[in-house]
């Protein structure tokens, strides 16, 4: 049986399209010269530009290929942009090096980042027709993937450390004369709530929400829903006991 075009990007095997189309297509999201050369010449001015000028450079012309960019942004060296006027960022957000911000998706909102948000070095945000929402305040450690092929949000204040994985999408399994990458990919989404805590190398698997002020120890695999203010580790992860609530004044 022929692999399913879609388990890859449609544009790549569309023989009407020429090889300029198909990168525009997947890579910058518009169409015309005017967007491809636009992209081009800021990126390959700025994106490994080094040292001060590289930051000042960025600072300057990568907010002029988003949909909506603030005030004291800063993007690191190596950072990579795909279909960037579906990537909103607020003010005072940190974007560091080699971080990937991919917005692709044929009729998608793409990505939001609020104020303050920090997303340490070589973390990926990535969509397939889906969004994902950062609300003011989120702290991503280095090397995370968020993925989402339908919605994925974190709450305001959220810490994720580093190489914790949200995967907000995933393969049927039920037929078995069907191989796996042949199948549908279903996505219900991820919602992280606010003032959580997921310790490093956590993966929360889709369909899931975490509550409120919830603590997910390292490496625990989240299969299911997480109540507020709790502590859940293990894989897959259960409640170990619940938070202490604030003391009344």
């Amino acid at each position: 049986m022929a692999p399913r075009l879609d388990n890859v990007p449609r544009e790549v095997f569309d023989a009407t399209l020429s090889k300029r189309r198909k990168y525009q297509q997947l890579i910058i999201g518009r169409s015309g010269w005017r967007a491809l050369l636009r992209y081009e010449v800021i990126t390959a001015v700025a994106r490994r530009a080094p040292g001060a000028l590289g930051l000042w450079l960025r600072s300057r012309l990568y907010p002029t290929l988003l949909g909506a960019c603030g005030r004291n942004v800063f993007f690191g060296s190596d950072v990579t942009l795909r279909h960037p006027h579906k990537i909103r960022i607020g003010d005072n957000v940190v974007v560091d090096d080699g971080c990937v911000l991919d917005a692709k998706g044929a009729a998608n909102d793409g990505i939001t980042i609020g104020n303050g948000v920090f997303l340490g070095r070589q973390t990926i945000v990535t969509t397939k027709d889906g969004d994902v929402v950062l609300e003011d305040g989120v702290n991503v450690s280095a090397f995370c993937m968020i993925f989402s092929a339908s919605h994925v949000r974190c709450g305001r204040g959220t810490l994720l450390a580093a190489y914790t994985y949200l995967v907000g999408g995933g393969h049927d399994l039920d037929r078995i004369d069907v191989a796996i990458i042949d199948q549908a990919r279903p996505s219900e989404g991820i919602a992280i709530g606010s003032n959580c805590w997921l310790g490093a190398g956590v993966t929360v698997l889709d369909g899931v929400t975490v509550g409120h002020d919830a603590v997910i120890g390292a490496n625990s695999v989240v299969t299911k829903d997480v109540e507020d203010f709790v502590v859940a580790a293990g894989s897959p992860a259960v409640t170990i006991r619940r938070r202490a609530a604030a003391k009344e004044e």
